[in-house]
């Protein structure tokens, strides 16, 4: 049965730099990687050294603590840089592409004929086993592990974030490929949730429990949905996919081919023409960068939203799950007063110190900066107002910072992702890194419970 989400704790950023929902292709990239810190928990064993030819959804390497699960190259190419850290860890590798891409191929798969186990072999065996993730501790999920029900947002809400419902036009056939092999691996309802009053690809698919969700950000994060629809306890196992892993997984089982193509929005005021791209996972910033134009040289490019992605520099690359890149100032300038002076051109969620709260409709264009200095947390009651969850914030990430297991499971960890505390990073006045403090202690559930 659906059920309407009506958000009203969140924040909505509404920043300058919206893409254009115009597509332009992408200049070929002659490098792709793929940086193995997006594949959060995996310990990496190589298949092919530096200098091996591969084709694109051939496997470069797979997780040492499940054999079955292999990790594709985006590309067809050769292998010409493995970059090792401390330890001889693994961080990133680089393939050379072809000029003609040449595709490993497998035999498509008959949903009809198709259980549980024979799915997951194949997902496991193409790479696409890496879109699945698993709540709790927002890994890569475990294929032995049966989830109670399978998640899946249709609404962005994040600031400058990819639209769902533009990325996803003419890709039904493919979603409801997905959508029929992910519910022959839960007994429980594949949940998708949508905007209200949109247009959405998922709205005629069959075998989904549909939702409708309005409300601030962040009302488009799975998270929020899981905890309005049908919220994790202990011993539980959700699963999540995002959109566009969604169609990559669905054209798999149709056509036996890895296609690792993505809709990206370039966004953000550092970018003159903000637009969408049709690019690959793991493709050279700079590809679809400049082909927008950037304004000044002083700029940050972000690989992800703006509350949620990581640096990334032009000659860097595209992360595996990312769907938009964003530029935005870059925050180097020093302010009179500093962080304690009232202005009117930045966001807040209190009335205190600055009055941009007067205007809800205006658009801002923020850089980087902080405006303030790292300290301990101070209690402001503030986090509860942009945090939708029926959990308290404030005592989990305390819980977290001092590894009290017993407190943490009690207050709601397994629930969560980092991403759900990014509106609270965002207004923090203390500066603590939240979403930083919840991965940490995700890890330490997973290594001492899960």
């Amino acid at each position: 049965m659906s059920k309407d989400i009506r958000i009203k704790k969140g924040l909505n950023i509404n920043l300058v730099g919206a893409a254009e929902q115009t597509t332009s292709k992408a200049v070929l990239s002659n490098v792709y990687a793929l940086n193995l810190n997006d594949f959060h928990g995996i310990t990496p064993k190589l298949l092919l050294k530096e200098g091996s030819e591969v084709k694109a959804g051939e496997p470069l390497f797979y997780n040492k603590n499940i054999e079955a699960m292999k990790f594709v190259s985006p590309v067809s190419g050769e292998v010409v840089e493995v970059l090792r850290g401390a330890r001889r860890r693994i961080l990133t590798i680089k393939i050379l592409a072809d000029k003609e891409q040449v595709f490993h191929s497998s035999k498509a798969v008959d949903l009809k004929a198709a259980d549980s186990e024979t799915i997951k072999a194949s997902l496991l065996e193409s790479g696409c086993w890496a879109f699945i993730k698993q709540r709790p501790y927002d890994v890569i999920a475990n294929p032995d592990a049966t989830p109670k029900a399978i998640f899946i947002s249709g609404a962005t809400t994040a600031p400058l974030a990819a639209e769902v419902d533009y990325v996803l036009e003419g890709k039904e056939a493919e979603l409801q490929a997905a959508i029929s092999a992910l519910n022959i691996m839960t007994p429980g309802k594949v949940h998708v949730s949508i905007a209200n009053k949109s247009a959405s690809p998922f709205s005629n698919l069959e075998g989904v429990s549909l939702h409708k969700v309005s409300g601030p950000h962040p009302a488009g994060l799975v998270g929020t949905q899981i905890n309005k629809i049908d919220p994790i306890n202990k011993g539980e196992v959700v699963w999540t996919v995002s959109p566009q892993d969604l169609v990559i997984i669905g054209e798999y089982l149709l056509t036996g081919k890895f296609n690792a193509e993505r809709t990206i929005a370039l966004a953000g005021s550092s970018v003159k023409t903000p637009k969408y791209f049709t690019t690959k996972i793991g493709a050279e910033v700079a590809t679809f960068l400049y082909a927008s134009g950037v304004n000044g040289e002083n700029f940050r490019l972000i690989n992800g939203d703006v509350l949620t992605g990581s640096k990334v520099s032009p000659d860097g690359y595209l992360g595996f799950y990312n769907t938009t890149v964003t530029a935005i100032p870059e925050g180097d300038d020093y302010e009179f007063f500093g962080w304690n002076k009232p202005v009117f051109n930045k966001i807040s969620s209190t009335r205190a110190l600055t009055f941009s709260w007067l205007s809800k409709k205006k658009k801002y264009d923020l850089d980087t900066n902080t405006n303030g200095e790292h300290r301990a947390f101070v209690v402001t009651g503030k986090y509860e107002e942009v945090f939708p969850l029926d959990i308290y914030p404030l005592q989990l990430l305390k819980a977290c910072m001092v590894k009290d297991l017993d407190e943490m499971e009690q207050l709601g960890m397994y629930e969560v992702a980092p991403e759900d505390f990014a509106l609270t990073e965002f207004i923090c006045i203390s500066k603590q890194p939240h979403q930083q403090i919840i991965r940490e202690g995700l890890d330490l559930m997973y290594q001492e419970i899960g």
